[in-house]
């Protein structure tokens, strides 16, 4: 398939378990989507496919020892770029769901935090922790109930 296409179908993909968390994080269905790890799935396969298949293995093997200019090569790469954005996007998308929870599981306004970390990834995370500092008195947010979701 065309890696244009699949790179549509990404950014697109992730967009209505944002659009849940941000506008309706209080509904059961919200809570049950969000309450699984399968919908990370289709990414991490995607991501997978863009390494094995598109990948040059020459240039992978320049980041076992990278400098910020065999980074740059290796990202030129259309299928390592999108490689790439996948990776943001399932990361992005797991703190978003740890970020949701805790609000939910805390009491904590996350709103805020999730537009900041679907767009800034690690800018909503550290939203997220002044904000559970600042309102819940915590010195960062508890870990440990993310075991209990899943």
């Amino acid at each position: 398939m065309n890696l244009e296409v699949l790179f549509s179908i990404a950014n697109l993909y992730v967009l209505p378990f944002w659009t849940i968390m941000i506008l309706f994080p209080k509904w059961n269905i919200t809570k049950k989507v969000m309450g699984s790890y399968l919908i990370f799935l289709p990414l991490i396969g995607l991501y997978i496919y863009y390494l094995v298949a598109t990948v040059d293995p020459d240039a992978a093997a320049a980041l076992a020892n990278p400098k910020l200019t065999d980074i740059a090569r290796f990202f030129a790469q259309p299928g390592a770029a999108g490689a790439g954005w996948v990776h943001f996007l399932v990361m992005d998308l797991f703190v978003g769901r740890w970020i949701y929870w805790q609000g939910q599981e805390k009491q904590i306004w996350t709103i805020h935090s999730l537009i900041l970390c679907l767009f800034f990834g690690p800018i909503g995370l550290l939203s997220h922790i002044l904000t559970a500092t600042i309102f819940k008195g915590n010195s960062l947010p508890a870990t440990q109930s993310d075991v209990s979701v899943s």
